[in-house]
């Protein structure tokens, strides 16, 4: 069967589901004990039918905008499965705000959207994996797989390379890869992924081997030879796969514009540029650190009596920190160490069992009870309630010549949890590990990842010296 064939089942399939689901909300909204809760008019299934069908069509359509609905994603079962998630959200808000605003007459009941939602999700998930299931058996994964070749090689191919191989859903059968007559990194072993030839052989690669994508990891061979590459893509209508090796920062920025008539690739905007992102990653900052604020000054009045007694002198600690482009700020924490602790010493990342610590200190840096002051920042603007750990500008001086990137992670407001924290690398850890993390979350941020790293933090604790 023909990949867009699968597509179109996986449309109707959605559609399918999509009905089912809006029947088994109204069943559940009308004919169970939810039937008392809330007011509304009693109406028949008639009634209601416009209002199904137009959601279940409109959840469809959503879904599609998501853009599941492609021959080369089939088989990437957990991206679809978090797209469809996303859409159910978007489309449920956004199906309660039309129906509401436009006054639909008879009036849509509120309960029964959210129950609508909730089925969809769960019926459409049910049904997806099923589906997935029945694609990856033998006979059918085959054609679906997208056959790859690499030409050249260097360390992003590695990277690209491992990542397909870890694939589960299978979606990448990897052929090999072709000589460009550079340098080639860190070669595969042949038993694990071939060389299959060099540039002058790609034509009869393709010919043979019935190749779906080309992926170009390594520009650096003869511009005739790449640029005949390019057209045999487009001839044979392969996909042509460019790997941006001279971008190291904020790739998922890359996009192709033109100026003047001339295409022009480059890194343009970050999610946190876009001024709507930015206002609404402030209101839930202002929102969280006032709860968090309220709801953890007796735990800060606590401790901050327990370091009095056990050492007295200042419960507070101020230190310098550097902030959002590089603008420094004084960050407030339940101090935890002696006083003058780094007088012998000078500054240094704190260790484990690090013996400038308060007894109580090791109990509060590892339940992060030493940052709970830190509301305050959040809410003064100087901090954000999630971003990359401010660090402490005397460790750090000469981090932005030695760390590739490291003063990208600057772009935005630092946070009181991160990506890299709720991945064990804090303090004395791997500093190009935690710029790495601090880039991934940039340039992938959103409130639901926000919200992903704040419930994290409760859990995660590795390294919190």
């Amino acid at each position: 069967m023909s990949p867009h064939f699968w597509v179109l089942v996986s449309i109707l399939g959605d559609l399918v589901m999509a009905i089912l689901a809006a029947y088994a909300a109204y069943w559940l909204r009308f004919h169970t004990f939810l039937r008392d809760f809330g007011n509304f008019d009693a109406m028949t299934f008639r009634q209601y039918g416009g209002h199904m069908a137009l959601g279940s069509l409109s959840l469809v359509l959503v879904l599609g905008w998501q853009g599941i609905y492609h021959q080369n994603i089939l088989l990437r079962s957990r991206w679809v499965a978090s797209k469809i998630a996303k859409g159910i959200l978007v489309w449920t808000a956004g199906f309660l705000a039309i129906t509401l605003t436009l006054n639909l007459q008879p009036s849509i009941s509120r309960v029964y959207v959210a129950l609508n939602g909730a089925t969809a999700l769960l019926l459409i998930l049910g049904w997806r994996m099923i589906f997935m299931q029945y694609l990856r058996a033998p006979g059918r994964i085959e054609a679906l797989q997208q056959r790859t070749l690499f030409v050249g090689w260097n360390a992003e191919a590695v990277t690209l390379w491992n990542t397909m191989k870890r694939d589960q859903a299978c979606a990448f059968d990897l052929m090999g890869w072709v000589s460009t007559g550079g340098a080639e990194e860190s070669r595969p072993a042949e038993d694990v992924l071939p060389c299959l030839g060099d540039l002058q052989s790609v034509e009869r690669l393709v010919s043979t081997h019935a190749v779906d994508m080309i992926v170009v990891a390594d520009l650096h061979g003869p511009r005739e030879q790449m640029v005949a590459l390019a057209n045999l893509c487009e001839r044979e209508m392969i996909q042509y796969k460019v790997i941006p090796s001279c971008f190291q920062v904020f790739v998922s920025g890359l996009t192709l514009e033109t100026i003047a008539g001339t295409p022009v690739l480059g890194v343009t905007r970050l999610p946190l540029d876009d001024t709507f992102n930015v206002i609404l990653k402030r209101a839930l900052d202002v929102v969280g650190a006032s709860i968090g604020l309220l709801l953890s000054a007796p735990i800060i009045a606590i401790f901050s009596a327990i370091v009095w007694l056990e050492s007295r002198g200042p419960v507070f600690y101020r230190q310098r920190r550097w902030g959002f482009n590089g603008v420094p700020f004084d960050i407030i924490k339940i101090r935890s160490m002696k006083l003058n602790a780094e007088q012998a010493t000078g500054a240094k990342w704190c260790v484990k069992d690090d013996p400038r610590r308060l007894k109580i200190g090791a109990f509060m840096r590892k339940w992060n009870i030493d940052e709970l002051p830190q509301f305050w920042n959040v809410l003064s603007g100087e901090m954000s309630l999630v971003g990359p750990r401010p660090e402490r500008p005397e460790l750090i001086a000469g981090f932005k010549h030695q760390i590739p990137h490291y003063n990208a992670r600057h772009h935005s407001k630092p946070g009181m949890t991160g990506w890299a924290q709720v991945n064990g690398l804090r303090g004395d850890t791997d500093l190009g590990e935690r710029i790495q993390c601090d880039l991934w979350y940039l340039e992938n941020w959103s409130l639901w990842l926000d919200l992903q790293i704040m419930l994290l933090t409760f859990f995660k604790r590795d390294n919190a010296y």
